[in-house]
């Protein structure tokens, strides 16, 4: 007997930009921006009743004109050039779909849920295509629960940006939503490569790009396995603990966590999987960008590869190897893509087991008449079986320094409870 899903009532509907855009609008799309089109950025925040309180579906459509006005691709549709057939957007104000739904449980009972993957259900989500023309690039849906608190679940196209950019339009939405509206026009994206990571010297194929077969106009994966997402918040106190009871590291910036927390991810899935699965990461990153307002895939994309046993590798081993041995693929990511393009689709996220660095994003930014969620998270669909893990800040308040991080990973179904069991036994991680 299949039981009745707790989420029902959907409604869609779609929101256009507040003004006409013209017929000529195009928004070309980058190297980079086409070796995404298979990947969707998953954001999901929740907010209590206080926060929701005599918020109705108008009250939360009517900032998106504006919004929409200052983002136009957001609001539109992929076409392909008659020349090459290379796909672009044609910001034709095609419209963001909305989609609105009640849930049977309260706040409450739904995060204490342990599999994040029913988090689906409040984020509507389909992958572009067959259609092209015809679908989507964002959906946005709002769940009330039965306590009265409410949900906010975005599903973004990368093609349109990373989740930087997509955290901080979400987070303009709720600047618009106080009243807030920034000016126009739009600034410029800043191209250049302000991370950490020295650049790739690969001349060929880069480590992170894996390619596959072209899909034609249906622009999703098929995965060979089951993939399930589990969310960990590690404390600053545990943290912290793992620092000082591991020799050789000394991390005094708290930004640093996220090397900690992939080292420890690392070794704990390599010896799940063994050596063979476990040489080579990939590092998602965000490009310092500041100020910057407009949607683009501007991520530094980096990989590391291990040259011993990452399974039996103390962690202060691997995050001296990460920080020595990190190097800057976007570049190279680039010039690969032009000179295949036509030839091969590409997966990034889980084509090697993926890090996403969030843990400094303004994910607890959004708020809802003065209110912060009391719990957001980040996922992405549409990855390879290697897996995903996803460090952002945690919901302790919302606040920097003492909230701690929320890790979520996406890994294979049959690994997950191996997972667990590995980080609770070696590091306190539940």
């Amino acid at each position: 007997m299949v039981s009745e899903s707790p989420v029902h009532d959907l409604k869609l509907s779609s929101v256009v930009p507040a003004r006409t855009t013209g017929d000529d609008k195009i928004h070309e799309l980058t190297n980079t921006d086409l070796a995404m089109k298979l990947h969707y950025i998953k954001a999901l925040y929740f907010f209590n009743s206080d926060a929701a309180r005599g918020i109705d579906i108008f009250t939360l459509k009517k900032p998106m004109f504006y919004l929409l006005d200052r983002h136009v691709a957001v609001s539109g549709r992929i076409r392909r050039r008659p020349d090459d057939g290379r796909p672009l957007i044609k910001c034709n104000d095609g419209g963001v779909r909305t989609v609105e739904a009640r849930c049977g449980r309260t706040v409450d009972e739904w995060l204490a849920t342990d599999d994040r993957t029913v988090d689906d259900r409040l984020v509507y989500s389909e992958p572009l295509g067959p259609d092209l023309g015809f679908s989507p690039l964002v959906y946005v849906q709002f769940t009330w629960f039965k306590c009265g608190g409410l949900s906010v679940g975005l599903s973004w196209a990368h093609i349109l940006g990373d989740a930087f950019s997509a955290s901080a339009i979400i987070n303009m939405w709720g600047q618009i939503m106080a009243g807030h509206v920034p000016p126009q026009p739009l600034k410029v994206p800043n191209t250049t490569n302000n991370c950490q990571f020295p650049h790739s010297s690969i001349s060929q194929k880069p480590f992170s790009l894996k390619m596959v077969d072209p899909v034609g106009d249906c622009w999703k994966i098929a995965n060979s396995c089951e993939m399930k997402s589990h969310s960990f918040h590690v404390t600053t106190r545990t943290l912290d603990r793992i620092v000082s009871s591991t020799s050789g590291l000394n991390l005094a910036a708290k930004h640093q966590y996220f090397r900690v927390i992939m080292a420890l991810m690392w070794k704990s899935l390599a010896k799940i999987r063994g050596e063979s699965d476990s040489k080579v990461v990939t590092i998602c990153a965000n490009n310092s960008r500041e100020g910057n307002e407009i949607a683009s895939n501007t991520q530094v994309i980096g990989s590391v590869e291990a040259s011993f046993n990452v399974g039996k590798a103390d962690i202060s081993e691997l995050a001296k190897l990460i920080d020595e041995k990190a190097m800057d693929e976007t570049s190279v990511i680039e010039k690969f893509v032009e000179r295949e393009s036509g030839q091969s689709d590409f997966v990034m996220y889980g084509a090697n087991l993926t890090f996403v660095n969030l843990e400094e994003e303004e994910i607890y930014g959004l708020q809802i008449q003065g209110k912060r969620p009391i719990f957001a998270n980040y996922t992405v669909g549409g990855i390879d079986e290697k897996g995903v893990v996803l460090v952002l800040p945690g919901p302790e308040n919302g606040k920097r320094g003492n909230s701690g991080r929320t890790v979520t990973v996406i890994v294979p179904k049959n690994q997950i409870i191996e997972l667990k069991n590995e980080l609770k036994k070696e590091w306190g991680i539940f």
